[in-house]
């Protein structure tokens, strides 16, 4: 099966430049069109902050451009929460965020919880397709509720037919980066547990705006590129560059190498350029004030 992975949109109401500068519709549009060749694509990821102000009307512009984009190639649309995501703006639009080709709500089962957790299963050529929710609102790092791992525990005694790929926002793996270990899933040892032994096959995630692959309970972890923007690690120790730069992933599961990934790179004029920077003492007390658990 083939997966094209999306992650980071951060589209906004507003058309045009953020505050740092970056069409965010506009680059999806740009991007878009640049993926138009692919195929052989079985679905359409995308793995959360679709929207960087929560509106409704941002979800709308996803659901044009993504979903329209989906339904061209003849395959389905999946989306997950993000920290910068709105529960209910994202269900209003979305649903459970599982879109099938022709639009409509594509999900088998969904998660019934009083927190609202927007997490939901499909099964797409035959692998079965579980979304969570790790947003925590008002924080950048993310969690999975206790009622959440119980229902993912409880799918997961059943194999799929062939195969399981996991999805959500944000990483349970980090590199030695400080803004990494702050702000990825901060209960990645309870996931573990839930997965270890399981028939998972990949688990998909974004947040961290570049490519990252490593493993928890064996199982491939990847961290998908963001698409309005790029973190650029060849910045000095301790700091933090944002640049420009599209990027998404394709994935690959079921083969005989096992799972693959490969990273898709825009052909933006901009490319690379710096959108903005923090210093050392900025990153710290980032940190100190946003990765501390209220």
């Amino acid at each position: 099966m083939r997966i094209l992975q999306l992650s980071d949109t951060h589209l906004e109401r507003t058309p045009g430049p953020n505050r740092h500068g970056v069409d965010a519709t506009g680059t999806l549009r740009l991007f878009l069109d640049e993926l138009r060749h692919q195929r052989g694509v079985d679905m359409v990821l995308v793995t959360g902050d679709i929207a960087d102000d929560g509106a409704v009307e941002s979800y709308a512009v996803a659901r044009e451009l993504i979903g329209g984009f989906a339904a061209g190639l003849g395959v389905p649309a999946i989306f997950t929460t993000g920290n910068h995501d709105d529960r209910d703006s994202f269900g209003k639009v979305l649903g459970s965020g599982h879109l099938g080709a022709d639009g409509a709500e594509y999900a088998t089962a969904a998660l019934s919880s009083p927190g609202g957790e927007i997490a939901a299963v499909s099964v797409v050529r035959g692998y079965r397709i579980i979304t969570l929710d790790s947003l925590m609102p008002g924080e950048i790092y993310g969690g999975l509720t206790d009622a959440q791992l119980d229902w993912l525990n409880d799918l997961l005694r059943t194999n799929g037919d062939r195969g399981t790929v996991l999805a959500l926002h944000h990483p349970p793996i980090a590199m030695d980066v400080d803004l990494q270990r702050a702000f990825g899933l901060r209960n990645s040892p309870a996931l573990a547990e839930v997965l270890r032994g399981s028939d998972v096959r990949a688990v998909l995630t974004g947040h961290y705006h570049l490519q990252l692959l490593g493993l928890l309970a064996g199982i491939p972890v990847w961290v998908g590129p963001g698409v309005v923007s790029r973190v650029d690690l060849t910045a000095p120790p301790g700091t933090d560059r944002v640049v420009r730069g599209a990027s998404a992933s394709l994935v690959e599961v079921g083969g005989a190498a096992g799972a693959l990934f490969h990273t898709l790179h825009a052909r933006d004029p901009r490319a690379h350029e710096t959108m903005y920077e923090m210093d050392e003492d900025q990153v710290a007390e980032f940190i100190e004030t946003r990765g501390r658990i209220r």
